[in-house]
């Protein structure tokens, strides 16, 4: 990974959408770290389904291990072969809900244990951004996407306010350009699956 990071580091120009997407898919695949824009603020990510790359996550942020972590899958397909079950309800709501929303889904499969909570659920969100579904399609897995911001620390809703800490410790930092959001600058509505019925934590 290290051959891999100097190649780009050393592109004397800043490299094209497509280039950076399959660098950062190959670094994820190899355990790496990634500093990048969503559909709602600035995340730290790794591939989900590595536990090595979930643990560098929680240091990074200084953060205790057995906190859940939130994942972002790029269509249907992928959040169907990460969880049991999606109920009628939640296909309706992914459809119409008109911001980013994340759905905390009962039993989460083949995500990393370290990422998710301890009865096995998981939140995920189906993420419309441009280079986050560029990513994951590239990645083919499910990516990990938790606020930028060390332990206790407000989070910002821009690249600049992202403490310094931070943008060293991981592997890529996704260009500003990328960054498509138009300011929106913060988190997602949050709901959670209790049977087929939905309870509300953050809308």
């Amino acid at each position: 990974m290290e051959q891999l990071l100097d190649s780009l580091n050393s592109t004397p120009t800043a490299p094209s959408f497509d280039t950076f997407i399959g660098y950062c898919a190959r670094v994820l695949r190899g355990g790496g770290t990634l500093l990048y824009p969503t559909d709602t603020i600035w995340g730290l990510g790794c591939d989900a389904t590595q536990p090595s790359a979930v643990e560098r996550i929680y240091r990074i942020k200084g953060r205790p291990e057995g906190k859940s972590l939130l994942v972002l899958v790029g269509s249907l397909h992928m959040l169907r072969s990460y969880v049991e079950e999606i109920p009628e309800v939640a296909l309706e709501l992914l459809s119409s809900y008109p911001t980013p929303l994340t759905v905390i889904y009962p039993k989460a499969r083949g995500i990393a244990t370290n990422a998710t909570g301890a009865d096995g659920s998981i939140g995920i969100r189906l993420v419309h951004h441009p280079f986050c579904q560029a990513l994951l399609e590239a990645l083919g897995r499910p990516l990990i996407s938790t606020s930028a911001n060390l332990s206790g620390a407000p989070y910002g809703g821009s690249f600049l306010q992202i403490e310094d800490t931070i943008k060293r410790e991981v592997d890529l930092i996704a260009p500003r350009d990328f960054d498509t959001t138009c300011g929106v600058g913060k988190p997602s509505a949050i709901c959670k699956l209790n049977g087929t019925a939905l309870e509300w934590i953050r809308k």
